[in-house]
């Protein structure tokens, strides 16, 4: 080998020493950790969110990036599950959540916010919270890797035929949270129950024990996790924080209407927040509840809407949004209004009258009988007649 060839050998080496002493620089500038952060609720239609905030140290996501992601067959799906990685999620979760149904709901709020998009090949659960964005089976590892963390026998279930992945939980007993029928699968004498994973609307998303129809009758393979990973070099780390609290004031005018005609509902957020949409329900003659609108706050957290109501009766009203980074969401007081029918008011209206014309009536034909009959005149007294009896002798005169 030539002395030239040495010398360019030499370089090159000294070259990638040299790169491999710069720091690396993340897409969050000169951090050296990623940090992402989800919205949790305390239960499925609960009042109070909390800020689950995940830093994942560069030197996991390095790692993984190096793992292998080659897949051979459906059983490889396994490796991608790395439950020890997420640990300090899973122990977050279990100080919001204190039995394993929530605590599955509260991982499915978790990954229905990550950005739903077609990825190939698959990710580590790491790699895919850097990223932000990935499809159903990067998810459903993402979920099973934190529930099997938290302690819950997880299955991965795959249909080859739609190209999509759930997850299934062993839990103690079946759902009770669950909005539809309840959709489980057996296998090995358990049930395990379908959670899914996709879907967005992270707040109305699917919660355990529900599927989407298109699923609900497929044929599905179940992936066992004996193959998943029992530890790495690392781990994420995680804090939970509790949003701060607000508050909705809520006014309705007029508050009693005779027949149906346009009312104003006004209110406000407390602290002031702009730009936030406030959904206003109502509850007609105590039926469910309907939303009638949405509107959004002014700078001063203020809203203000115009309704027609649609029917006559007692009608309730409550406005509520359901928060932001910052706060927790609120539901404003009831606020009552009283919409008599016009008929109604028409049917008193023309009582009333006919009751005054009735009394008129009588008092006229009372006055004019009154002037008809003669006036009573009282007998004259009559004055004492002389007695015609001849007087009578006193004894006493007689002697």
């Amino acid at each position: 080998m030539g002395k030239a060839a040495i010398r360019t050998i030499v370089l090159v080496a000294i070259a990638l020493i040299a790169l491999s002493l710069v720091p690396f620089q993340t897409s969050q500038g000169q951090t050296q950790d990623y940090v992402v952060s989800f919205l949790l609720l305390n239960k499925q239609d609960g009042d109070t969110t909390y800020q689950l905030n995940v830093t994942i140290p560069r030197i996991l996501y390095e790692y993984y990036l190096m793992q292998s992601h080659r897949l051979v067959s459906s059983q490889d799906f396994a490796k991608f599950v790395t439950p020890y990685a997420l640990k300090p999620i899973a122990d977050r979760l279990w100080q919001i959540y204190d039995n394993p149904e929530d605590f599955t709901n509260g991982v499915l709020m978790l990954v229905h916010q990550i950005t739903y998009k077609e990825t190939d090949p698959g990710k580590y659960p790491v790699e895919t919270l850097v990223l932000g964005s990935g499809d159903c089976d990067l998810f459903s590892f993402i979920a099973a890797s934190i529930l099997e963390a938290g302690g819950i026998n997880t299955v991965l279930l795959y249909y080859k035929d739609q190209m999509h992945m759930e997850v299934g939980v062993q839990l103690p007993s079946p759902p009770v949270n669950a909005r539809t029928g309840v959709y489980s699968v057996n296998f090995q004498n358990s049930s395990y129950y379908i959670a899914e994973c996709t879907g967005g609307k992270w707040r109305e998303g699917w919660r355990v024990g529900e599927c989407p129809p298109q699923f609900a009758n497929a044929s599905t393979q179940v992936v066992t996790l004996e193959g998943m990973e029992q530890t790495s070099i690392s781990q994420v780390s995680a804090s939970l924080r509790e949003l701060d609290h607000s508050t909705v004031t809520l006014e309705v005018s007029p508050s009693l209407m005779l027949g149906i005609a346009n009312i104003t509902i006004s209110g406000q957020i407390l602290p002031q927040v702009a730009n936030e949409n406030v959904t206003l329900q109502a509850k007609i003659n105590s039926d469910f509840w309907t939303t009638i609108g949405t509107v959004l706050t002014q700078e001063d957290g203020r809203f203000q809407y115009v309704w027609t109501p649609l029917a006559d009766g007692s009608i309730v009203i409550q406005a509520s949004w359901v928060g932001n980074q910052q706060y927790n969401g609120a539901k404003s007081g009831e606020a009552k209004l009283l919409v008599v029918p016009l008929l109604l008011v028409i049917l008193f209206a023309g009582a009333i009258l006919a009751a005054s014309l009735s009394l008129i009536t009588l008092a006229k034909v009372v006055s004019s009988r009154r002037r008809q009959e003669p006036p009573l005149i009282p007998p004259k007294e009559t004055e004492p007649q002389p007695s015609t009896m001849p007087p009578t002798l006193d004894s006493t005169e007689s002697n």
